[in-house]
């Protein structure tokens, strides 16, 4: 397929806003976890309990993933609405203030209980700005590409996820190499939420500047939304629904188990330094940026299922060397940077790469924003969210050894093979009813739509 160069520059402008609103969402959001295992423990859930503290630090974490799916409902409602630009642009606002206002609150020392309380209402307010912005960021890159290319365009935007974690985990890094404890945990911390503030206004300055997709448009000109898409998408959608919420779940526990818990499982088993920890989990992110369009890619030559099942099991049987070989590397970083690296920069993105365009597929226009947010947020309660809580306490049933872990990465990888595997084995979907799809529009509006529609989208 042939794009004119007004159309790849239109594609450029809009992948690029994609990408630079979602690493700063996602470092937003991502900073939060780094910190949680090693300073809101300390300083907002104090006890005479570590693990205590660590478990209820990660709750917090988990309450963001919680309220993920209410921001994909919201924002997908009025994204398969009003359009998918204005719902980015709230969204970056919402998260930018939020982890703005993090870096503000007093500590339980200072304030008592409010301290935690105010935490929580801000993380709140990070997962409902998140749960908008994942899906409109991949939709506008994946509704603007040309067909044969979707999995490439739609992969670009999820780089974000990986640049966003290198410079949280980089900045923390940075803060924590150049003070001391003392002073980390007294205020140094704190920069790394203030600074978002600044990027913020780059990334609204950029998004401004983009128009709405052609495919969405194309549905505003016909008049032919929905009334309410989340009812749509489950009344015609329901078995894509779950088969998109299992596939899911091998992304988020290993990303959390690799990305989050791995920080404190070095520093608080294996008395890694918090600095060395935080470099290896930032160059499996670098790493990342280049394998993610990969397999994007690669997707679109071999088939969206077909790659993201053998990643999935592939990916999850890669925990058992990793965590071998940092429970056995006696210090040694470079071998624990290589055991964090190769699964989670290298083969975690055999899974992440394809995965925008494989749920963008499951579901027509009308709905897909709905669709997708709220596949993949939904399946993060479970998926991402309480991972980390999980993980701390396998670890302390497992007397420390991280093996039990390991299977249950294991299990998840099978549940997300299998799920992809009858991805693959499903039609692709077609266009709406005209009896629902068009129900606000007008007779004439409705004879019209029907007569303009194109074909599905291609085989996954």
């Amino acid at each position: 397929m042939n794009t004119s160069a007004s159309d790849r520059k239109a594609i450029r402008r809009v992948v690029i806003s994609a990408l630079v609103g979602a690493t700063i969402e996602w470092y937003d959001f991502f900073l939060y976890g780094v910190v949680a295992g090693i300073v809101f423990n300390k300083l907002y859930f104090p006890g005479s309990d570590p693990v205590v503290s660590t478990l209820l630090a990660y709750t917090t974490f988990a309450v963001g993933f919680v309220t993920r799916p209410l921001g994909g409902v919201i924002f997908g409602h009025f994204g398969d609405r009003i359009g998918r630009k204005s719902m980015l642009i709230i969204t970056l606002m919402i998260m930018g203030v939020a982890t703005f206002l993090i870096g503000l609150v007093p500590t339980y020392a200072q304030i008592g209980i409010a301290a935690p309380l105010l935490l929580l209402l801000l993380r709140i307010a990070q997962g409902i700005g998140l749960g908008g912005e994942w899906g409109g960021a991949v939709l506008m890159a994946y509704e603007y590409a040309p067909k044969e290319q979707r999995g490439w365009y739609a992969s670009l935007p999820q780089i974000g996820l990986a640049i966003g974690l290198c410079l949280a985990s980089g900045v923390v890094a940075l803060l924590s190499g150049l003070l001391s404890d003392a002073q980390f945990l007294s205020w140094g911390w704190r920069i790394a939420f203030l600074i978002s503030g600044a990027m913020v206004g780059v990334g609204l300055y950029i998004r401004l500047h983009v128009q709405e997709t052609p495919e969405f448009a194309a549905v505003k000109a016909r008049n032919a939304e929905l009334r309410v898409p989340f009812i749509d998408m489950l009344r015609r959608y329901p078995g894509n629904v779950l088969k998109g919420m299992g596939a899911r779940y091998i992304d988020g526990v290993f990303f959390n188990i690799f990305g989050v818990f791995s920080i404190n499982y070095l520093t608080g088993t294996l008395s890694v330094s918090r600095t060395d920890a935080l470099l290896g989990v930032m160059a499996a992110a670098v790493v990342m940026i280049f394998f993610i369009p990969f397999f994007g890619r690669l997707s679109d030559q071999l088939g969206r299922s077909r790659v993201f099942m053998w990643g999935s099991l592939i990916t999850a049987s890669s925990a058992f060397p990793g965590f071998w070989l940092m429970t056995h590397s006696g210090g040694n970083m470079a071998l624990v940077w290589l055991a964090i690296i190769v699964p989670f920069g290298i083969l975690y993105a055999s899974v992440y790469g394809p995965e925008a365009a494989l749920f963008c597929e499951l579901f027509d226009a009308k709905v897909r924003y709905t669709g997708i947010s709220f596949v993949y947020q939904f399946s993060g309660i479970f998926a991402s969210g309480i991972t980390p809580i999980i993980a701390t306490a396998l670890l302390k049933s497992g007397g420390g050894q991280p093996w039990q872990i390991c299977l249950y990465l294991l299990f998840a990888g099978a549940v997300s093979a299998l799920c992809a595997w009858l991805i693959g084995r499903s039609p692709a979907p077609g266009p709406a009813p005209a009896t629902c799809a068009l129900s606000r529009a007008p007779d004439g509006a409705r004879a019209s739509a029907s007569a303009g529609r194109t074909g599905t989208p291609p085989p996954r």
